[in-house]
C-alpha cells in the first residue's frame, strides 16, 4: 500500500498535466478499486468468528485433536484469507499451522491439526493470525490475532507392580503380614476356641451349628496415608543432568501418587516447584482418596518446574509438623546429605514413616552412601524409569 498511494498520487499529476479524460478515468478506476478493497478487507474480516475446540488435558503420549471453526457472519465474501496458527514445537507439529483458504458470506469453514503429548507441560495454543486482502493484491493486509487456549499435558506414569510402603495406621484396606495390625471388618475364617481367646472373637453362629464354640479370624491389614513431598529446588540437582533427573523426579511423584489412590488409599502432595499459573513456590494439597484429586495433583505435577526455591531439608523440616502421626512421607530429591539424613531421623521420632528416592546419575560420596545405608528410614537412588519401575 505504502508504494500505491505515491503511485496514485504522481498519476493524478500526469492527469492534471495532460488534461486527458482517459487517464482521470483510469485513475478514478484505481482510486475507487483502492478504497473499495480496503473497506471491504476491514469489514469481512472483522466479522469473523473463530472457535478452537480441544480436550484441554491429555495423558501422557496421548494424541489430540484440534478443531479450528472460522464463521463469517457477514453478507460480504472474503475473497482470500490465510491462517497461521502458532504451536508449540513441544507438541510434535511445526511452529505454525497455515491454511489458505476463501470464506463466502455466511459460511463456515472447518480446519483441523493433531498434537502430541510427548512431553509434560502447560502449553498455549494460539493466538490464530488471520490474513487479509482485496482480490488485486493493491490493499495491505488487514491482519487480526485470536485467543490464546491451554493444554495440559500429564507427565508420564509408570507402573509399579512391585512397589509397597510402610505404614503405622491399623485397620485399613491394604493385607499386610503383621497380625498385630489385624481388621475386625475382614473374616478370613474360623477355628476352636482356645483359652485366652478374647469372647468378642466368638462367631456365636458358628457355635451353635457346630457345637464348638468357635473364633473368627480376622485377615491383617493397614491404611495409608500418604504424603508426596516433590523436592525442585534447583541446587539440589546436579547441573550436568538437572534436566533429565528434575523430569525423573516429577514422574516418580506422579507414578507413586497413581499408585496410591489405585488402592483406594489417601495421597497428598507438597511440591516446592516455579508454577506459571501462580506466584507461590510451594504447593499443599492435603490427602485424598479420589481419583478427581489425583487429576489434581497431576495437573500441578504438569505444570511445575525448576527453579530457586526451598531446598529439600528445609522444606521437610517446616512442612514436619504439619503432618498427621502414622503419615507415610515419600520424599523425591537430588541428593542427600548429612542435614537431610538428620532432618529425616527427626521425621521417624515424630511418627512419620519416611522414605527416600534420590533421582540423580551422580554417585553420591562414600561416607553419605555408608551413612544412608544404616539410617531408619529406605533410601532408593534411581538413574532411569526402568529402575523405578523395578523398585521394591
Amino acid at each position: 500500500m505504502r508504494e500505491y498511494i505515491p503511485f496514485l498520487i504522481m498519476f493524478l499529476r500526469i492527469a492534471a498535466v495532460f488534461r486527458e479524460d482517459a487517464i482521470f478515468t483510469v485513475f478514478y478506476i484505481l482510486a475507487g478499486a483502492y478504497l473499495v478493497g480496503r473497506w471491504w478487507s476491514r469489514r469481512a474480516l472483522a466479522a469473523i468468528e473463530v472457535a478452537r475446540e480441544f480436550e484441554p488435558h491429555a495423558l501422557w503420549g496421548q494424541e489430540t485433536h484440534v478443531r479450528l471453526t472460522l464463521h463469517n457472519r457477514s453478507w460480504l465474501p472474503v475473497v482470500w484469507l490465510r491462517l497461521q496458527e502458532s504451536v508449540p514445537t513441544e507438541l510434535g507439529v511445526p511452529q505454525a499451522f497455515s491454511q489458505i483458504t476463501r470464506l463466502d458470506a455466511h459460511r463456515r469453514a472447518q480446519f483441523s491439526y493433531t498434537v502430541h503429548g510427548d512431553h509434560r507441560g502447560y502449553y498455549g495454543i494460539g493466538p490464530l493470525h488471520l490474513t487479509s486482502g482485496d482480490l488485486l493484491g493493491i490493499v495491505a493486509n488487514e491482519e487480526r490475532q485470536g485467543e490464546v487456549n491451554y493444554l495440559t499435558v500429564y507427565p508420564r506414569i509408570v507402573p509399579l507392580p512391585h512397589f509397597a510402603l510402610p505404614s503405622r495406621s491399623p485397620l485399613g484396606t491394604l493385607r499386610h503380614h503383621q497380625p498385630i495390625f489385624e481388621d475386625p471388618t475382614r473374616v478370613r475364617g474360623k477355628r476352636d476356641y482356645a483359652a485366652g481367646d478374647s469372647l468378642r472373637r466368638v462367631d456365636w453362629k458358628a457355635s451353635a451349628s457346630s457345637g464348638r464354640l468357635q473364633v473368627k479370624l480376622f485377615e491383617p491389614s493397614i491404611a495409608l496415608q500418604v504424603v508426596v513431598m516433590l523436592d525442585l529446588h534447583a541446587e539440589d540437582y546436579d547441573l550436568r543432568t538437572r534436566l533429565d533427573t528434575s523430569e525423573l523426579a516429577i514422574v516418580t511423584a506422579a507414578s507413586v501418587a497413581n499408585w496410591v489412590v489405585q488402592r483406594k488409599q489417601a495421597v497428598g502432595l507438597i511440591c516446592n516447584g516455579v508454577d506459571p499459573l501462580y506466584a507461590t513456590t510451594r504447593h499443599v494439597l492435603p490427602a485424598r482418596k479420589d481419583r478427581g484429586h489425583l487429576m489434581r495433583c497431576l495437573d500441578i505435577l504438569a505444570r511445575i518446574q525448576l527453579g530457586s526455591t526451598t531446598p529439600a531439608v528445609n522444606l521437610l523440616r517446616e512442612e514436619l509438623t504439619r503432618l498427621a502421626w502414622g503419615t507415610t512421607l515419600v520424599l523425591i530429591t537430588g541428593q542427600v546429605d548429612e542435614d537431610l539424613l538428620a532432618a529425616g531421623l527427626q521425621a521417624q521420632r515424630h511418627g512419620v514413616d519416611l522414605v527416600v528416592f534420590v533421582c540423580s546419575r551422580v554417585s553420591p560420596p562414600a561416607e553419605i552412601k555408608r551413612r544412608a545405608a544404616h539410617v531408619a528410614f529406605p533410601i532408593t537412588w534411581l538413574r532411569n524409569e526402568k529402575e523405578l519401575e523395578n523398585c521394591s
